[in-house]
């Protein structure tokens, strides 16, 4: 007859089978339990006692820091409801994290309201020394207004016996739409040119005797004779280069006229040109003419009955045929600038 020798009821197991198997599944059936404060204050965790029925007697094991392994946090068993309970997540600040957000992009571009900031600038280009001013309209497009004028007077030089006095006078106003597409620095902008003035003018005296040749034709300018009235032939001539007015413009460039950040200085640059359509020649002419050198065929230009005059008249206007058709292959004028141009916030 076999007699199995009991262990004393003093004794206590741990880890015993039943409450490893009742710890196994506290774990399958874990509920998160309130949030336990990570500020440096202690996380208690209760202790859980586990009921063992051994051999008709009851045991009791406590078991201790029942958390996770490797965790470094205690979790909570409770005996009563099977709950496990887990930290919370914590929070980014306590994990570096930041929570900071910038007013402005890396790249240093802001958001600009319509009309709150102007550009005021200057450059020189082939209609003259420009001023111009541009102001925001959104993100993508600017407005700008331009104003351009050059002055220029040649003292009386002298070319093959002509004494020529010649103006440059450079006078013009545009409008034009400065489009960024995608917010680039490189620019498209259409515009009109509502005012052009721009032309060069000429005047000469021709000096007496001299000869000159229209249209195939020699003639020479009379000598001053009181008994027959002649007078020395001068001549005036106008080119004029505002053909279409309005003239429509088309550039484009590089550069923002108004950056679109908080620097204040840009220098945009822009190449294009306006369609002024072809240059206008005219010339108007006075005094005597004569056919020979010895000035006995002569004849007031102004006379349009001499046959001398008619003559002259006749090879003038061909030879002006001929300069306007020459003229008329040219149907733009060239536009290109480097600007320098000061912005600031008006609003």
């Amino acid at each position: 007859m076999a007699f199995w020798r009991l262990p004393p009821k003093n004794l206590s197991v741990v880890p015993s089978l039943a409450s490893l198997a009742a710890l196994l599944a506290m774990l399958t059936c874990a509920v998160p339990a309130p949030a336990q404060s990570l500020n440096g204050s202690t996380a208690s965790a209760s202790s859980t006692s586990t009921e063992v029925s051994y051999n008709n007697s009851t045991e009791s094991s406590s078991l201790f820091g029942a958390g996770l392994p490797g965790s470094g946090i205690d979790s909570s068993v409770n005996s009563a409801d099977g709950d496990l309970s887990l930290p919370e997540a914590p929070a980014p600040a306590a994990l570096g994290g930041s929570s900071e957000r910038y007013n402005t992009s890396p790249a240093a571009q802001e958001h600009q309201r319509p009309f709150s900031r102007i550009g005021i600038g200057a450059d020189v280009s082939p209609l003259g020394i420009g001023l111009k001013s541009a102001i925001v309209l959104d993100e993508f497009f600017d407005a700008r207004l331009m104003g351009n004028l050059f002055v220029y007077n040649r003292s009386r030089f002298e070319i093959e016996g002509f004494n020529v006095n010649a103006n440059l006078h450079m006078a013009s106003s545009a409008a034009s739409l400065d489009w960024y597409p995608f917010n680039s620095v490189w620019r498209l902008s259409p515009g009109l040119m509502f005012f052009n003035a721009n032309q060069l003018s000429v005047s000469t005296d021709i000096v007496p005797g001299t000869s000159f040749t229209l249209s195939g034709q020699t003639f020479y300018a009379a000598s001053a004779n009181p008994a027959t009235g002649a007078t020395p032939l001068a001549g005036t001539g106008v080119l004029g280069l505002h053909t279409n007015r309005p003239a429509v413009t088309l550039t484009g460039g590089f550069g923002k006229f108004i950056p679109r950040s908080k620097r204040h200085w840009s220098f945009p640059s822009e190449f294009g040109v306006a369609f002024t359509g072809a240059p206008s020649a005219n010339v108007n002419s006075s005094g005597w003419v004569c056919l020979d050198a010895l000035q006995t065929q002569c004849s007031n230009v102004g006379d349009g009955t001499n046959p001398v005059a008619v003559e002259f008249n006749n090879a003038l206007q061909s030879s002006l045929t001929k300069w306007r058709n020459e003229l008329g292959k040219v149907q733009i004028y060239p536009l290109f600038s480097y600007s320098v141009v000061y912005s600031f916030n008006i609003r």
